[in-house]
């Protein structure tokens, strides 16, 4: 199979392969597990991250989610470095598309989590970083490609339809993002015109 570089084209035509988004920047992530083959993949978390806090652009994400983040870049950088987790894609501010784990795989991503009376997120679903903060409007770019990618992935895991949900839903108690400037209306009205 070959992977396309620029996710910024062709989006409509992404395919899944073993696991992969065809047309995605591929950062294979060591921040995995296998899924349990009698795990079905039911649910979708959007995230978001900026590293430093509120700064965008860079490939510090991928270092952190790669385990190669250089502690002396910054000084939060200090504080995280050493912490091993993964999402299975960033969507960045441009709308490029970056896929660290395979979705047939579990990404570190939810952390302790609950959804409908199941523990353990991480067994059961796909993350989905955006490249943002909770109170920075997220770019028409993201929202555009977010709905094209929770299609593709609904269209190859079914059982996720109607069950997309932000991190803050499943980890009330400690997690807030995609925060107040995710615009989920917007969002549900785009993924319905794809």
């Amino acid at each position: 199979m070959i992977m396309l570089k620029n996710s910024r084209t062709n989006s409509a035509d992404w395919v899944i392969e073993n696991g992969w988004l065809t047309g995605a920047d591929i950062q294979p992530s060591s921040h995995f597990e296998p899924r349990d083959k009698n795990e079905s993949i039911s649910l979708l978390v959007v995230h978001n991250i900026s590293l430093p806090p509120g700064q965008f652009g860079g490939n510090y994400i991928t270092d952190f989610f790669l385990g190669r983040l250089d502690p002396t870049l910054d000084p939060y950088f200090e504080t995280i470095y050493k912490i091993r987790v993964s999402a299975h894609c960033l969507i960045k501010r441009n709308g490029e598309v970056v896929q660290y784990v395979s979705f047939n795989d579990k990404a570190w991503h939810a952390g302790v989590s609950r959804y409908q009376n199941r523990d353990k997120c991480n067994d059961f679903s796909i993350g989905i970083e955006l490249e943002g903060t909770d109170d920075i409007p997220y770019t028409k770019e993201q929202y555009q490609q977010l709905s094209q990618l929770s299609c593709t992935l609904i269209a190859a895991y079914p059982a996720l339809k109607g069950h997309i949900v932000g991190h803050c839903d499943i980890a009330p108690d400690r997690k807030t993002d995609p925060g107040t400037a995710f615009d989920w209306q917007h969002f549900r009205a785009t993924l319905e015109s794809n």
